[in-house]
């Protein structure tokens, strides 16, 4: 806010959030003549967390591993799924309703042994 003509004043705000997801923040200063109320919108990332998964199955036959999307933000999340490898199959996509967990089937299907 300013103090007078354009003198400034830090206004600094410690935010420690408890998990990932969007949180919404009103801040309303006040004085004699003058009231502002200032809205923030914090948006917090997961860490990006590698993963591996190890396929086991006699030659030719198929295995599904079902991979938990779990949503604790406050957005659906529509997802656009794009495979790498052969023999790997799966939805191209995948919607998680806000709360919600979704399996995405990762299939593994060999046309060879390898």
């Amino acid at each position: 806010f300013f103090l007078g003509g354009s003198d400034t004043v830090e206004f600094p705000i410690k935010f420690t959030p408890k998990r990932p997801g969007c949180y919404h923040c009103q801040i309303i200063l006040k004085s004699s003549c003058d009231i502002r109320v200032y809205e923030i919108e914090c948006v917090v990332n997961a860490d990006q967390a590698d993963a591996q998964l190890e396929f086991l199955t006699p030659a030719y036959q198929t295995v599904t591993q079902e991979i938990p999307i779990s949503n604790i933000s406050n957005e659906d999340w529509r997802f656009e799924a794009v495979l790498e490898g052969q023999c790997f199959h799966g939805p191209s996509v995948i919607n998680v309703p806000v709360g919600g967990t979704v399996p995405y089937p990762l299939t593994f299907k060999p046309v060879a042994e390898c």
